[in-house]
């Protein structure tokens, strides 16, 4: 095609047709120009459909790691939930002088704690490429806030339980219960003096206060986790 061209300008030269030669010189350089931006604007529509499906493979290993997410923390929610329920009973049960075997086994789901670590994989991912490979800056926003913010504090109100445990049940543990099985029971050496300690009351409700705000901080994280959700089902459609 090149010789064709080059071909085509030798002929008009050696005719000394100099007019018809630039004219067809510019027209030439026209044709190029095009092709150039033709060319050009294929490779960004390229680009963008490689970088589109860039977005969705990670939103969608994202939506799985958050799905993991959601299971665990609807799980912690659970237990956390029901340890407080229980305490309250206990509170109940001992403000009232009874001291049963019942008590023991409510113990067991109360002094106790959970952990969480989040899968994340997919963001860090996503952080390396750029956070700006997200289409939709609210989708963007809200990934920022739950890994960066949201997650900050579930790990803190995690930690708070867990240290409250360590700090003051487990003492107790040693010193005061005859058994004791993770997540089953709780025994006392003396129940009636145990439950009329009012160190042991205290920390009972201590306890409470920290899995509150366990609770909240879970609750938040799993209203997150939806909304991400939602923002990436609008974006997929776009």
């Amino acid at each position: 095609m090149i010789k064709f061209f080059r071909k085509i300008r030798q002929n008009l030269l050696n005719e000394g047709k100099a007019s018809k030669y630039f004219k067809y010189a510019i027209g030439e350089i026209v044709l190029v120009v095009i092709g150039i931006l033709i060319a050009l604007q294929f490779n960004d529509w390229n680009d963008a459909r490689k970088n589109q499906n860039y977005e969705q493979e990670i939103l969608l290993l994202i939506k799985q790691n958050l799905e993991n997410d959601s299971i665990v923390l609807t799980d912690r929610l659970k237990k956390s939930k029901q340890a407080n329920i229980l305490t309250d009973q206990l509170l109940e049960q001992v403000a009232l002088g009874n001291y049963g075997d019942s008590l023991n086994y409510w113990m067991g789901k109360i002094i106790c704690f959970e952990r969480f670590k989040s899968q994340s994989s997919a963001f860090e991912v996503l952080k390396s490429k750029g956070i700006e490979t997200i289409s939709n800056n609210e989708l963007q926003l809200a990934l920022i806030s739950y890994y960066d913010e949201v997650l900050y504090n579930v790990y803190q109100a995690f930690n708070d339980v867990e240290t409250s445990f360590k700090t003051d049940w487990h003492p107790v543990i040693k010193q005061e219960f005859s058994d004791f099985k993770w997540r089953e029971y709780c025994k006392p050496t003396d129940s009636k003096a145990f439950f009329e300690t009012p160190s042991n009351l205290t920390f009972f409700k201590l306890y409470k206060d920290n899995r509150l705000g366990n609770v909240t901080n879970i609750e938040l994280a799993l209203e997150k986790i939806s909304e991400i959700k939602k923002l990436s089902k609008t974006t997929k459609n776009d």
